[in-house]
């Protein structure tokens, strides 16, 4: 992201400071007046929210980066699960994919908990990853069966709660930000939001527990190279 970038243009601060904050505010939990803060103790003094918008805008382009280089390179093994959370009073269920790595597939936020909500995921799955999954796995909620016979007949379903736990562990991230952003606003601001940090998770996501602590950083390394690229810095 240079100043050339069509992206950059009109933006007084540097692509450096930019990329930098939007990648401290998806990456970590933290505040909007948090990552202003830490941004002032290195000396640059911008409002939370021109980071708001920075995040709104560079973080769509990063993300949906991230997301084209991703395609076809995640696992055949989807897992699906869906959560309840409030906003304004009002419920609503955010479906998710991962694969059997734990890379998250999609997201999508509906009104709804029933067979036409999972039949829309899997539409969109199928659209963004390009082939079914080799097997799908999902809790005991029927409305996956309808949707699966209805969107992907010939692929096996296996339906236990006990083999989702990488899908139902998935949206903690989620819940994390909810509280530090002291909940979402509306269903648009939850699936803009959403949107934006999962690809961006996704890039960061390495194991720890079972590789060597060099290997690890290696691995983060490669990735901070490869986000240093995505953002043209």
């Amino acid at each position: 992201m240079t100043h050339r970038d069509p992206l950059c243009r009109r933006h007084r601060f540097p692509a450096e400071v930019i990329a930098h904050a939007v990648w401290l505010y998806f990456r970590f939990p933290l505040s909007l007046r948090i990552v202003e803060d830490m941004l002032a103790a290195r000396g640059i003094i911008v409002s939370h929210q021109t980071i708001r918008l920075w995040a709104e805008k560079f973080g769509r382009a990063f993300a949906n980066d991230i997301r084209r280089r991703s395609v076809g390179k995640l696992g055949d093994k989807w897992h699906l699960d869906e959560v309840v959370i409030t906003i304004r009073g009002r419920r609503y269920w955010l479906w998710r994919a991962v694969d059997q790595d734990g890379f998250v597939l999609d997201v999508l936020v509906q009104s709804r908990r029933n067979a036409k909500a999972a039949k829309r995921l899997m539409r969109k799955l199928l659209k963004d990853q390009g082939q079914p999954p080799r097997v799908m796995i999902t809790d005991k909620l029927r409305s996956y069966d309808a949707a699966k016979r209805d969107v992907m007949p010939g692929v096996e379903h296996r339906s236990h709660k006990g083999l989702n736990n990488r899908a139902e562990n998935s949206p903690q991230p989620v819940r994390r930000r909810e509280r530090t952003m002291k909940r979402f606003k509306s269903q648009r601001h939850l699936q803009r939001f959403v949107s934006i940090h999962d690809p961006v998770a996704n890039l960061f996501h390495i194991p720890r527990h079972d590789i060597p602590s060099r290997h690890h950083r290696e691995l983060r390394d490669a990735a901070m190279s490869l986000w240093s690229r995505i953002a043209r810095v």
